[in-house]
């Protein structure tokens, strides 16, 4: 079976999973945008209930910072040849006691091997949060999402690491200025490459 038809396979039994029952009822639909040629795949939390009602991922502020932090527009980033987005949590999974609840757990392990088993064309990772970057990581993680940060370079080429683009997390940009000095440079630099690269 082509990687295409697999993908399609996969969103399906998706759907109809028993454990998605009550979002497709409501009749919500997983959000995820991918393709057998993404070559760039951005890991984020779960969406958020603007976006998975409108049926975009970042489709909000959080998606702004995060076009600009990339360097690309709406387009671009749209375009599944270039970015599949692929949350730790397809739904959005409800608000809690200071924002959202956090992605459920399971889902990602369940979904995420079988979505990128059919992605041979990845070149990069974009880990977005802690919870991405925990999963992702594993025991290579170090003790805070900052400290993550400031050793970006370690996970590199395979993963970049990033804080979440929320306007929530402004004090944490206005304290860690080298981020934007630094680490965001880079970040263009490797998406272009990328992006600019012939197949």
């Amino acid at each position: 079976m082509k990687s295409k038809d697999k993908l399609k396979e996969i969103r399906l039994d998706i759907i109809n999973d028993p454990e998605q029952k009550d979002y497709t009822n409501m009749g919500w639909l997983p959000l995820y945008q991918v393709s057998s040629k993404s070559k760039i795949i951005i890991v984020g939390q779960a969406p958020g209930l603007k976006t998975q009602n409108k049926n975009v991922a970042w489709q909000d502020k959080s998606g702004n910072r995060l076009r600009s932090w990339l360097g690309v527009d709406e387009s671009n980033f749209y375009d599944t040849s270039n970015f599949a987005q692929l949350p730790m949590d397809f739904y959005y999974p409800g608000k809690g006691k200071t924002g959202d609840l956090p992605p459920r757990k399971g889902f990602a392990q369940k979904w995420h091997p079988k979505i990128l088993n059919e992605l041979k064309n990845v070149k990069l990772i974009i880990l977005i949060g802690n919870y991405a970057q925990k999963y992702y990581l594993g025991n290579l993680s170090k003790k805070n999402l900052t400290e993550n940060i400031k050793n970006y370079q370690l996970f590199l080429p395979k993963f970049f690491v990033l804080p979440h683009p929320s306007p929530l997390n402004l004090r944490w940009f206005i304290k860690n200025p080298w981020f934007e000095q630094e680490v965001l440079l880079e970040l263009k630099s490797y998406v272009h490459k990328i992006l600019n690269e012939k197949n």
